[in-house]
């Protein structure tokens, strides 16, 4: 059953966080992209929703590597009941794909608890003071659609906040697989 994301307010301060690359073993934290936009995505690997849209993803990073903002995708998944999203499958899908952005493992989910992230993908444009700007869907595109793999909305928002624009508040929700707590870490 598809879960759509919760919605976080914006202007909402980015959580702070110092997680591990899944391909480097590096922390990266939140205070690394002082002084730029920051799109934070939830994702995995076993999920039809991410797998739909993981090209899209892969584009996304190409284009904007060379632009003022930074990118990072964070698995928060239980992998004791999903194997297929553990740190070492999670670096060699991020490296089949192409992806050119860290990936980075919550292992306690305290990062997706603190985002209120409720499915995978959840996507939320922080500006360059990582003020949350836009939270919500990729795109219109889901597996049972024909509807084509852009990253429009993300896009749109990105591209406002890089030309010193407001982002459009009409935003809608992503839509996903719900994040996979381990048993007792369910949000309340």
């Amino acid at each position: 059953m598809a879960i759509a994301s919760t919605m976080m307010p914006l202007g909402t301060t980015a959580p702070d966080f110092a997680l591990p690359d899944v391909r480097t073993g590096n922390t990266v934290s939140v205070s690394e992209f002082e002084g730029r936009a920051l799109v934070v995505m939830f994702i995995c690997n076993h999920c039809p929703y991410v797998k739909h849209v993981s090209s899209g993803l892969a584009r996304f990073g190409d284009d904007y590597a060379d632009r003022d903002l930074a990118i990072v995708g964070i698995s928060s998944n239980d992998i004791e009941a999903y194997p297929d999203d553990a740190p070492e499958a999670l670096a060699r899908v991020s490296d089949q794909l192409g992806y050119r952005f860290p990936v980075l493992y919550d292992e306690s989910q305290e990062v997706a608890h603190a985002y209120g992230a409720a499915c995978t993908p959840d996507f939320f444009v922080f500006d360059a003071g990582h003020r949350l700007r836009y939270r919500g869907q990729f795109d219109d595109a889901r597996p049972s659609s024909d509807a084509p793999v852009t990253g429009a909305d993300v896009r749109a928002a990105v591209e406002a906040l890089l030309a010193g624009e407001d982002v459009s508040p009409e935003q809608r929700p992503s839509l996903g697989c719900g994040i996979k707590w381990k048993p007792g870490n369910e949000p309340r």
